[in-house]
């Protein structure tokens, strides 16, 4: 049994004659017929009643085309997957991040000298965005996925780390205890699914109640925040990644470290098919390997 035989079997069941599904394949009637026949007798059963007038399925072969079509589908869906592992990059893929440069525009960057012949539509937006309704080919999200329409492969974790200037700090003092973050400026941010203020994740003990955050400042981006404190504005709650660079200059320090224990994940997410693109599986691949999520300062 060949995928030939099979396609031959679903051009009879569908046009109910050995003339018209010779016709479709360039087969001639007799050959139809005893392609038909070489089938029926590897599959042990009658697939179809035949007359000098009409040609119908069996209850068997009612059976079998149901499964014969999965069957050539998966077959022509491997022949267009192997044919594209040969193909070259190339096209237009709409890619949504969050709005954030750190640690994504490098590594797109050198991905498009990698792929020249691929087209990056970026789309930086911190809102939930819809994949698949909204036209997406990829994006790339932190947080949980609750969609099954939606693929997904994991990039790495990042964490979340109490940050302010030196000059902040000999200013106001250094907080040694998430209580003492009453008494300090604290740059808070605005989540823009929820428009409520992003919760401070900190270690406390049994019991311990919620410290109260001292409020300077609201915005709604990494680089936003990350500058205010970079000014000396207060103390601000960064993704690990962001504030790499400034903790290895010393423009920023971290403070509270035994405090700061949350961990989140980003994700690559693009819409589950059957099919994936030489450039989405290009940029699947390159960014797996390439991003520096898990460096820590």
């Amino acid at each position: 049994m060949d995928s030939f035989a099979i396609s031959i079997f679903v051009h009879v069941a569908d046009t109910r004659s050995f003339v018209a599904a010779g016709r479709a394949v360039g087969v001639s009637a007799s050959g139809i017929g005893k392609s038909i026949a070489r089938l029926e007798q590897s599959l042990g059963v009658r697939l179809f009643h035949r007359s000098t007038r009409s040609v119908t399925l069996t209850a068997e072969g009612e059976m079998f085309l149901e499964r014969a079509r999965r069957i050539l589908d998966e077959f022509n869906a491997a022949q267009a997957e192997l044919s594209q592992t040969m193909s070259t990059p190339r096209g237009r893929l709409r890619i949504g991040l969050p709005m954030i440069s750190e640690p994504f525009v490098l590594t797109l960057a050198a991905f498009q000298q990698r792929y020249p012949e691929v087209e990056l539509d970026l789309d930086f937006d911190n809102r939930h965005v819809d994949v698949i309704d909204e036209g997406y080919d990829v994006v790339i999200r932190s947080g949980s996925i609750d969609d099954s329409r939606l693929t997904s492969r994991t990039l790495g974790t990042f964490q979340m780390w109490l940050v302010g200037a030196p000059d902040y700090f000999a200013r106001r003092g250094t907080p040694l205890h998430p209580r003492d973050l009453q008494d300090h400026d604290c740059i808070q941010f605005r989540m823009p699914n929820t428009g409520r203020l992003q919760a401070w994740q900190l270690q406390l003990g049994v019991g311990e109640p919620e410290p109260l955050l001292g409020r300077r400042i609201t915005c709604n981006t990494d680089e936003a925040r990350r500058c205010f404190a970079l000014e000396g504005i207060g103390i601000a709650y960064m993704p690990h990644f962001a504030v790499g660079e400034a903790l290895r200059s010393g423009a920023l320090v971290r403070v509270l470290k035994d405090y700061t224990l949350e961990q989140n994940t980003f994700r690559l997410l693009w819409p589950a098919s059957k099919h994936i693109t030489p450039k989405l599986r290009a940029f699947i691949d390159f960014v797996s390997e390439h991003i520096p999520l898990d460096k820590r300062p």
